[in-house]
């Protein structure tokens, strides 16, 4: 569907047209004629979809229409990256209008941030401690706010966030438009969904979370002390421009890190433990090809939108599918193509069997030539008993082997 069917006004018709969209994603052809017409709504879509884009477009679009004055939109976030993200977002889609944004986010300066609000901007865009450390203070009212986006939702279930989303909600008029989107949508966020939201639409994009088609993946078996090494053997590859490689800890991301750059590879780290200030410096070195790797833990993996991976690789395999999922989402961003490649040890079959399972097929498997290669097989589930009363309802119990 092209953009032009949504009636747009000019000056955010022209701010699309800037960015090169020409037509709009599937999240964006169903969502922006339901915010457009001011139903809550719940949408979820594999990561990499174009859903920032899908919510900001008809807000700002609103927002500039009706002029607004004060905060008029709330856009919830559950990292400080994303935060950073969606506002630069916003400035490219908002940059022929008058309408301002600020990031309201910790790690970053308090004192620029409540100048920022007293100055009277119409977007708030901030992880939920920051909001609340403003609204407590009294810096920061949602009087005004007619729109709310509670972005990544799930994540910010994961991260422990629902009693400050609850606390901020509350002090949001009843009758505001209230929008949810998601990668997931798990009990925890229906149960939000159910909380925050009156008689929201649904949109959804895919039966089930899957990584786009346009991602190659492949696993290579290893045993656990030759990672390194191997991971330094696929570096060398040309076609890896630029590369995500993903760590379970902080700490293993620093070591691999430090291994990469005394073989002359320009990497950076980004996680948890460092500062506002290192992890927005390793993001824009990596944007702008100043570094080739940039070593990461979950941190990374959920929403940003970084243009150009080539590859993303997991030097640790998440336990979980949805971590994964969302890792490898990194590349093949928006339709392009990209490639997953994965260091599996024989510890990680477990791991493996449960990705395996939710993705529906069997990871490739590639060897490296002149290290061993480890048969690797994905247990299967199998079934410990089955009882009467579990044979009546069906469902007998099961585990990995």
């Amino acid at each position: 569907m092209s953009f032009s069917a949504f009636t747009l006004s000019p000056e955010i018709n022209r701010s699309i047209q800037d960015r090169g969209h020409r037509h709009a994603t599937p999240i964006q052809s169903g969502a922006i004629p339901l915010i457009q017409s001011g139903r809550d709504l719940v949408a979820t879509a594999e990561t990499g979809s174009g859903k920032t884009a899908a919510f900001l477009i008809p807000l700002i679009d609103r927002l500039h229409r009706e002029r607004v004055r004060g905060a008029s939109l709330l856009v919830i976030e559950p990292t400080r990256e994303l935060a950073a993200q969606v506002g630069r977002e916003f400035q490219l889609l908002a940059r022929h209008t008058a309408l301002r944004a600020t990031v309201i986010v910790g790690g970053e300066s308090m004192r620029r941030q409540i100048d920022d609000i007293r100055k009277g901007v119409q977007v708030l865009i901030g992880c939920p401690g920051r909001l609340n450390d403003h609204l407590e203070r009294g810096v920061l009212t949602l009087d005004r706010v007619a729109a709310i986006v509670i972005d990544e939702a799930d994540r910010l279930l994961d991260m422990g966030f629902m009693p400050q989303v609850r606390r901020i909600m509350q002090m949001a008029p009843d009758q505001r438009q209230t929008l949810m989107f998601s990668a997931t949508m798990s009990s925890a966020a229906v149960s939000m969904a159910c909380e925050f939201l009156h008689d929201p639409a649904r949109v959804t994009v895919g039966e089930k979370p899957l990584p786009p088609a346009s991602i190659s993946q492949t696993l290579c078996p290893v045993a656990q002390l030759d990672k390194s090494a191997i991971l330094l053997e696929i570096l060398k590859r040309p076609e890896i421009c630029s590369a995500i490689v993903f760590t379970r800890t902080k700490s293993r991301a620093d070591r691999v890190t430090k291994a990469l750059r005394r073989c002359g590879i320009r990497a950076a780290v980004i996680h948890g433990d460092l500062s506002q200030t290192q992890r927005s410096a390793a993001l824009l070195g990596f944007r702008k090809r100043a570094y080739r790797v940039m070593v990461a833990t979950d941190v990374a993996a959920r929403g940003l939108d970084i243009p150009g991976v080539s590859h993303v690789i997991n030097f640790d395999l998440p336990e979980e599918p949805d971590a994964y999922i969302h890792r490898i989402g990194r590349t093949a961003r928006m339709g392009r193509e990209g490639r997953a490649i994965s260091l599996v040890a024989p510890e990680d079959r477990a791991s493996l069997g449960r990705i395996e399972r939710t993705l529906g097929v069997t990871l490739e498997r590639e060897s490296i030539e002149g290290f061993d290669q480890p048969e690797i097989t994905a247990p299967k589930p199998v079934k410990l008993f089955s009882s009467q009363s579990h044979r009546s309802h069906g469902r007998p119990r099961l585990r990995w082997a």
